[in-house]
């Protein structure tokens, strides 16, 4: 919520300040977390458990599987365990 507007989206300064001030008020180090850093865990996260990469491309809004194997930091080994995993 904006203070002009309670329904209002929060822009992107705001919910960094959010995000500060709950890093700093719970004791943690600012300069180690970040918006950024929330999205990337929660990419991360959702991969973890389902081992889907399009899904996981699709929430990121990447045009390319290659921008999300690389932000993901997917390597060969978790590659081939999801392929494993995979029955056809």
């Amino acid at each position: 919520p904006s203070r002009n507007d309670y329904m209002a989206h929060m822009s992107t300064r705001q919910y960094a300040r959010l995000v500060h001030e709950w890093v700093v008020g719970i004791g943690l180090p600012a300069q180690d977390y970040g918006t950024h850093s929330l999205r990337r865990t929660k990419a991360s996260i959702i991969y973890k458990a389902t081992g889907n990469l399009r899904a996981v491309q699709i929430l990121l809004g990447h045009a390319k599987i290659d921008s999300t194997v690389r932000y993901l930091g997917v390597d060969v080994e978790d590659a081939l365990e999801l392929a494993e995993r995979t029955e056809v």
